[in-house]
């Protein structure tokens, strides 16, 4: 059975589906075969399952403990994070690149850093989009219903691109494969810093505040901090070094 050109085939449990499916849409766009597979399953699981934790607790907090779920912080939130991508990837990918560059020519790395571009730019765009559909459904003279089928999808969609686009950070594994653990733990410190600055608990009181707002920007830490010490252990790759001389994979 031929397959869509640019998507990962699952084995025997590939069957045909529509490309107008959101899981097969998002898979097809943000998982193209440039991208290297995952390394280390440990660390593949425990993102994951800090997805799941985060998503879990930020319910938990803001529908039974606050008990102040506002729409518009949500759609707030997605559109500073959004911001806060567009501006710290490309800047820490800079950054790495001034330092790489006294280890080998960066000319090698322009097809990649553009596919990561793409993508980061795709996501953003789909979120954009999604936040905009969102706004109008909850415009009461807008029309809810014929809009209902175009929120739920795009809505669809974008989970499930976060979830291609979790192990590798915009494809920038292909860059080296240290950026993703590091663009991870630096956008999540950020995105973190104006609850902090601000002293804005969410409602909480100042423990559980705390607790809250530095879960997750710890927990990515963290894992980052093991994946790329695993990394280091088991490949030889180091984030100092250029990419070309960084890996001993294939």
């Amino acid at each position: 059975m031929s397959q869509w050109p640019g998507t990962r085939v699952d084995g025997q449990r590939e069957r045909y589906r529509s490309p107008l499916w959101p899981k097969r849409a998002a898979r097809r766009l943000f998982d193209p075969t440039w991208i290297p597979d995952p390394v280390d399953p440990l660390v593949e699981d425990l993102k994951r399952f800090r997805v799941s934790a985060g998503l879990v607790a930020a319910v938990g907090v803001y529908t039974f403990v606050a008990q102040d779920f506002a729409f518009e912080e949500v759609l707030e939130n997605l559109a500073i994070a959004c911001l806060v991508l567009l501006l710290v990837t490309p800047l820490t990918v800079g950054a790495m690149l001034f330092v790489w560059r006294r280890d080998g020519p960066l000319r090698v790395l322009r097809t990649q850093l553009f596919g990561s571009l793409k993508l980061l730019l795709g996501f953003v765009a789909a979120v954009l989009g999604t936040l905009l559909l969102l706004s109008m459904g909850s415009n009461a003279g807008a029309p809810v219903l014929a809009i209902a089928p175009a929120v739920f999808w795009m809505m669809a969609f974008v989970v499930r691109a976060a979830v291609r686009i979790n192990s590798n950070f915009f494809g920038t594994a292909a860059v080296h494969r240290c950026l993703p653990p590091l663009l991870a733990s630096v956008t999540s410190w950020l995105m973190a810093l104006p609850d902090l600055i601000t002293g804005d608990l969410h409602g909480l009181s100042l423990t559980l505040g705390v607790l809250f707002i530095l879960g997750a920007p710890v927990a990515v830490t963290g894992i980052a901090l093991l994946e790329m010490s695993r990394l280091r252990r088991f490949h030889g790759i180091r984030l100092r070094r250029h990419p070309a001389h960084a890996s001993r994979l294939p």
